[in-house]
């Protein structure tokens, strides 16, 4: 569920109006209201939105017994669950929280989390973070994401970077070696040839085109080769670079030169899941969370695939979700809020950490789906726990593991989903025609995203 909706909405983008709604970005909320002044221990109502729906039995069972448990510790909160799906709706975002329909914790993707605040759509929680008692342990990097300047206004849920997802199946049958995964983009081309030698409909490796995921991928390549897709202070593009050239003069070579892409282009999410899904895609740019959609939505095999890090990366693009509170959410609803976040969320071993419970309940185990900690105490409780309780082979997904170590977390740029649909277009041009113009393109696509980052200066 998680991953073909946050890629669909990744790629499809959303915007939410930049007029204030409820209060200002920087307002806090006041105790003002009957809770507000009264003891800590007194009743309080939280809605939280995201609930697992009906057709994800097991999650949603999981939802409640830990909404339950939560509950029985804290006997003055009452949970309300939401269970709108998708979890975020653009076209919905502004009438409910106009017509206070809004949860007080709403669901919210890492690319969104910027002008929510700007709008002045979430509550500064600056005061009550420090209630959290993982919060210390958190990657600065991911945290930052909910940050603005020195207040905060979220907590994050999951966090991913982009790695190489390949074939282990077609690996072995081209005479590659699946345990020891490319690691350049020269090597990624070789394997790409010699899958794609394997026979008709094999496709060595495939890339996004359309529907802002190839401006989504051309991102993550860039930011694996160095380069960067704005100036540093947003305000130009900066793409057009040696690094922006290299990541489309690569795609060309491997799509008209080693013929390893296949015929059929402007490619969408959904399209390289099927792909990889048959069998007959050797490999492609994605987090490991794509292993987990192509066994169960798509028909692949957990066995078959493999995960190692981006080709050559010292970063990363980083993407993920979490949670952020209704602007006129009392003190101690964002506090109860807060504690209900730690539990299900933030807490090794418990919530989305209960993989002895996740085993028993048969969903898989054993991915390196989510990064909040990295090294640090939690972290590495969290990593024993998944190997202690996988129902997946670990040992496909350690180059990833290995490689990401050594990995930064690099955020999306600004105005993203704008400038993914100019580059959409570069991408494109290049998978469909060979007698593309690089440089013409990214000239192009560097005019259009400058005006695009001109208007929001």
């Amino acid at each position: 569920m998680k991953s073909r909706n946050l890629s669909i909405l990744l790629a499809a983008g959303i915007t939410f109006s930049v007029a204030a709604c409820g209060s200002d970005a920087g307002d806090t909320p006041q105790a003002t209201s009957s809770q507000g002044s009264a003891a800590a221990d007194a009743p309080v109502t939280i809605t939280v939105g995201c609930q697992p729906p009906k057709s994800n039995p097991k999650e949603r069972a999981q939802w409640d017994a830990d909404v339950a448990a939560f509950q029985k510790l804290h006997s003055n909160i009452t949970i309300e669950s939401k269970d709108s799906f998708p979890c975020i709706v653009p076209e919905t975002f502004q009438a409910k929280l106009a017509g206070g329909e809004m949860e007080d914790l709403f669901y919210v993707y890492y690319t969104d989390v910027q002008k929510i605040i700007a709008a002045g759509q979430a509550a500064d929680i600056t005061p009550y973070i420090d209630t959290v008692t993982t919060l210390k342990d958190m990657r600065p990097d991911v945290l930052s994401v909910f940050k603005n300047g020195d207040k905060t206004y979220g907590l994050p849920r999951t966090n991913y970077s982009t790695g190489l997802v390949y074939n282990r199946k077609l690996f072995t049958q081209a005479g590659l070696d699946p345990d020891n995964p490319p690691k350049t983009w020269t090597e990624v081309q070789e394997a790409a040839k010699k899958i794609a030698a394997l026979g008709p409909g094999y496709v060595g490796y495939g890339e996004y085109s359309a529907g802002n995921t190839g401006g989504w991928h051309f991102t993550s390549e860039l930011y694996g080769r160095g380069g960067e897709m704005v100036s540093a202070d947003g305000k130009q593009a900066a793409f057009n670079s040696p690094e922006g050239k290299a990541v489309l003069e690569n795609l060309k070579q491997m799509r008209w030169t080693d013929n390893s892409m296949g015929t059929k282009q402007l490619l969408r999410w959904e399209d390289l899941m099927r792909m990889m899904g048959s069998g007959k895609l050797g490999m492609m740019v994605g987090a490991p969370d794509v292993v987990k959609a192509v066994n169960n939505d798509f028909k692949g095999k957990f066995d078959d695939y493999g995960v190692t890090s981006l080709p050559e990366a010292t970063y990363s693009l980083s993407g993920g979700d979490g949670y952020m509170f209704n602007p006129k959410a009392t003190p101690e609803q964002i506090k109860a809020g807060l504690q209900w976040l730690e539990y299900k969320f933030l807490t090794p071993g418990q919530g989305q950490f209960n993989y002895e419970r996740a085993k028993a309940d048969g969903l898989p185990v054993g991915l390196p789906e989510t990064d909040l900690y990295g090294a640090t105490e939690p972290g590495t409780k969290i990593n024993e726990l998944r190997t202690q309780f996988a129902t997946v082979p670990v040992d496909h997904f350690q180059p990833y593991v290995d490689g990401s170590a050594n990995v930064q977390f690099k955020l999306e740029p600004p105005k993203a989903q704008e400038i993914y649909a100019v580059l959409d277009t570069a991408m494109s041009a290049v998978l469909t025609r060979q007698d593309a113009d690089i440089d013409q393109l990214l000239s192009d696509a560097e005019k259009k995203v400058n005006n695009i980052l001109a208007k929001s200066s």
